[in-house]
């Protein structure tokens, strides 16, 4: 192998050659004995080494899969990463391990990638609660509400064939307008515990691009054996995040009690329960707490993910004995999610 090939090689080794059944399986790794390349030159190596894709894959593995929390602990190594989803959830769960200087360090990534995903979300949502546009004409003469089929069909007998060329004598526009909106709450329910991660990412990112929205009133609770209500926070969820406390155990019985108490109009509410639906409290007073919730008219969700994947991992069983009492289970991508709120609240 060329100089290049070894070096890559042995950068994937000392990751990746902590396998403990690479003998069973009989394959080979490096044969320079125990590697003795520090977290920090390892990053400087695969950022030399490999393109951008590869070295996001190589950190979250080495997180996620290898749990060398020096990627996130260490001021030294959090100078030289590349701010990414993975490294986020990292963070998020040693952030209680962490003295000032590298907690402050450690914020600046939170920012960096939070600040991509609201980008990124705030473009969908606003897609989803643009106004729609009316099919009739209009007198005001915008670029932006030129209605091209109309103008083509009312100018088909100007077309020349010989040319090939339509001349447009009378151009058409439509309005625009936006839909009008009754008052809504939306009330986010958020399981902090530690299977959740990317769902409170994605919920703290959800909430900020959701709030101060025309007819949306949206609030943001996180959960555990406790509940703690995060909606002075919500539109500055890099603060949110840095308050939430992952792991624990999970009473969702009582989130949706405070939910409830939070409801003003039961028919404007949309109630979205983000869980793995592990209960750990009364199983059957939440199925009573949904049940009545449904019953009065407010449209609960509950969703077993809320991340870019919506690939969920939840307890069936419970899951389907609320979707028996009438609400609707599944999971959601973020902009799903701002879909759903704007198709029901403007419908």
């Amino acid at each position: 192998m060329s100089a290049e090939a070894r070096a890559r090689d042995a950068a994937l080794d000392w990751l990746y050659g902590r396998d403990e059944d690479l003998d069973r399986r009989e394959i080979r790794t490096g044969e320079a004995g125990p590697s003795e390349v520090a977290t920090v030159d390892w990053l400087d190596e695969i950022n030399r080494l490999f393109p951008k894709e590869t070295i996001e894959r190589l950190q979250r593995d080495a997180v996620e899969r290898y749990e060398i929390f020096d990627v996130v602990t260490d001021p030294d190594v959090l100078r030289r990463v590349e701010p990414n989803p993975a490294l986020l959830r990292a963070v998020l769960r040693t952030k209680h391990l962490m003295n000032p200087e590298v907690l402050a360090l450690a914020r600046q990534l939170v920012e960096t990638v939070v600040r991509q995903l609201v980008e990124k979300l705030a473009t969908e949502v606003r897609q989803a609660f643009s106004g729609t546009r009316l099919r009739r004409s209009s007198r005001f003469k915008q670029a932006r509400n030129f209605d091209v089929t109309r103008t083509i069909r009312k100018n088909l007998g100007h077309y020349r064939p010989e040319e090939r060329r339509l001349f447009i004598e009378s151009p058409y526009f439509i309005s625009r307008a936006r839909r009008h909106l009754d008052q809504w709450q939306v009330v986010l329910l958020v399981d902090q515990s530690g299977s959740m991660t990317a769902s409170v990412i994605h919920s703290a990112v959800t909430a900020a691009c959701l709030w101060g929205l025309p007819g949306v009133r949206t609030h943001l609770v996180a959960f555990d054996t406790d509940v703690v209500d995060l909606t002075s926070d919500i539109d500055d969820p890099v603060e949110l995040l840095m308050k939430v406390q992952l792991g624990g155990g999970t009473d969702i019985a009582r989130a949706v009690h405070y939910a409830a108490q939070l409801i003003e109009q039961p028919r404007r509410c949309i109630v979205v329960l983000i869980t793995d639906f592990y209960e750990g409290g009364d199983d059957a007073g939440l199925v009573r707490v949904v049940r009545d919730l449904v019953s009065q008219g407010t449209r609960v969700l509950g969703l077993a993910a809320l991340d870019e994947q919506a690939n969920p991992s939840y307890d069936r069983e419970t899951a389907q004995r609320l979707a028996d009492v009438g609400a609707s289970v599944g999971a959601m991508t973020p902009g799903e999610l701002a879909n759903f709120v704007a198709e029901t609240v403007g419908g």
